[in-house]
């Protein structure tokens, strides 16, 4: 809520097609004389600021300027449409909470992107983007979320409440459920996350968008199984409102099948076959010797050479190239156990 400069409160709302709504009477009314429709859009500016641009002011509303400036708290509806809860301003209490029907159309590495769709008072209707910047993160309860970026590194947090899950290329996917604006039938949504899976720490798994930019989704989990095509772990994922205790438990299985290998110089590998064929590896260091029938037992480490709980044991069989000439390398040697991670070659 704000006040003009002859102390009119004014309300901000959004009608059905993401047209803005000014109320000078302070509060909602559908009396013409208070209640104003404006024809614009939405514009996102620097630090994910919010303006609203009118494409002209009407007869009765020429004092209002060609650009609304609007400020406030970022966050997801339960129907996935994006809100803003206008910060209060002057000595009033709370500002207004205006919701956008937006559909969600990407999930880029640093990126939320929405497609609204608008009207103009000649029944003109349009779509246009809305793009948020930021980085994607795992909040503690396993579920999705989209920090979006504030000034002086403050941030938002919009938080995806469903259950995701991964398809049979090893991406992460995200199905919502919203109804149509016009023909109000419901519609499922899916969002496809394009990264890769890492393994670094005990008891988590990591799911990598851009390592440079920390979007990063990082589970927590039980421990994993290895095998010698698959590594699986079981992920809690908190669905609904967990903060408020309505909130339910999914338990999700995460199976990325795979090939092993061992590389000189770099350590052990596992990888991994994504979308149009693109494969990534993940990587640990870790402590072999070798065991019964030509196998190698192997204590897996991370990269800072800090055990990750997980033993693995692969045979002669799943070896091939420099794993067999690390297998002859262990038969060649006294000591009961030798390290293979970066720097190491025999």
């Amino acid at each position: 809520m704000a006040k003009t400069k002859d102390n009119t409160k004014i309300t901000y709302e959004i009608d059905p097609y993401n047209r803005l709504i000014i109320n000078k009477n302070g509060k909602k009314s559908e009396l013409s004389r208070f209640r104003q429709v404006l024809d614009g859009r939405f514009k996102i500016e620097e630090n994910n600021t919010v303006s609203y641009h009118i494409k002209a002011p009407t007869p009765q509303g020429a004092e209002i300027p060609y650009q609304v400036k609007l400020q406030g708290k970022w966050s997801l509806s339960e129907d996935h449409n994006l809100c803003l809860t206008l910060n209060k301003w002057g000595r009033q209490t709370l500002g207004d909470k205006l919701t956008l029907q937006a559909d969600i159309i990407d999930t880029a590495k640093n990126f939320l992107v929405f497609a609204l769709t608008t009207t103009t008072k000649e029944n003109t209707q349009s779509i246009y983007i809305l793009k948020l910047k930021g980085a994607w993160q795992a909040d503690k309860n396993n579920r999705l979320t989209f920090r979006v970026q504030k000034e002086k590194g403050s941030h938002d947090i919009l938080t995806f409440k469903g259950a995701w899950k991964i398809n049979k290329q090893h991406q992460i996917i995200y199905q919502y459920e919203k109804a149509q604006l016009i023909r109000k039938r419901k519609k499922i949504h899916t969002l496809i996350f394009q990264g890769y899976w890492d393994i670094k720490d005990k008891g988590r798994i990591s799911y990598v968008l851009d390592a440079q930019s920390n979007s990063v989704f990082d589970f927590k989990t039980s421990l994993g199984i290895f095998k010698d095509k698959y590594i699986k772990y079981e992920v809690g994922i908190g669905v609904g409102n967990t903060l408020s205790g309505t909130g339910a438990r999914s338990k999700r299985t995460l199976t990325l099948s795979g090939k092993w290998k061992i590389k000189k110089g770099i350590g052990l590998i596992f990888e991994v076959e994504y979308a149009n064929k693109k494969t990534s590896a993940i990587t640990f260091g870790a402590e072999a010797k070798l065991s019964a029938r030509d196998s190698i037992s192997f204590e897996l480490k991370n990269e800072l050479n800090k055990k990750i709980g997980v033993q693995l044991q692969l045979s002669r069989k799943t070896l091939d190239g420099d794993g067999l000439s690390f297998l002859r390398f262990l038969k060649s040697k006294e000591e009961k156990a030798v390290f293979v991670g970066t720097g190491f070659s025999w």
